[in-house]
């Protein structure tokens, strides 16, 4: 019994593993980029929470917005206000890897949404914006179903 709940439990454990790891989309339990309204950054400049009452599914992940006009722009439009590289961390997609975001660790360049995984990381992504997104951008089609 204790060897069969051990197998199972190793299953269950790799399964969502590799589940979560294909994301092309970086999702938790509370929504696509914790649950941060996308438009949000762009509209009012930070990061602000969404309600589950104004949710829409896009590329397999719910997205979560402050209000119905946000819902409505990003429904217009997603490519244009969802992060770049599915919302994993921009310098980490640039080091060849997805890796998770904190929403607050943000940036908005050429009017594209960039996440980064924490404020250290993002100061070093700071350093050279352009090179990382060169390099991310390069990266991104490889790793965006892996990993």
């Amino acid at each position: 019994m204790k060897q069969t709940m051990l197998t199972v439990g190793f299953f269950l454990m790799m399964t969502a593993s590799i589940l979560a790891q294909k994301s092309e989309i970086f999702t938790t339990a509370d929504g696509a980029i914790r649950g941060y309204d996308p438009v949000a950054y762009f509209k009012q400049a930070k990061p602000v929470k969404g309600e589950k009452k104004f949710s829409y599914s896009w590329r397999n992940a719910n997205w979560y917005f402050a209000n119905q006009q946000n819902l409505d722009l990003f429904k217009s439009n997603p490519e244009k206000f969802a992060p770049q590289y599915g919302g994993y961390c921009a310098y980490g997609t640039a080091a060849g890897h997805k890796a998770p975001t904190e929403p607050q660790t943000w940036t908005i360049l050429d009017d594209k949404l960039y996440l980064n995984y924490n404020d250290e990381v993002k100061s070093m992504w700071d350093k050279d914006k352009p090179g990382y997104i060169k390099k991310a951008n390069q990266n991104w089609p490889s790793i965006k179903d892996k990993e």
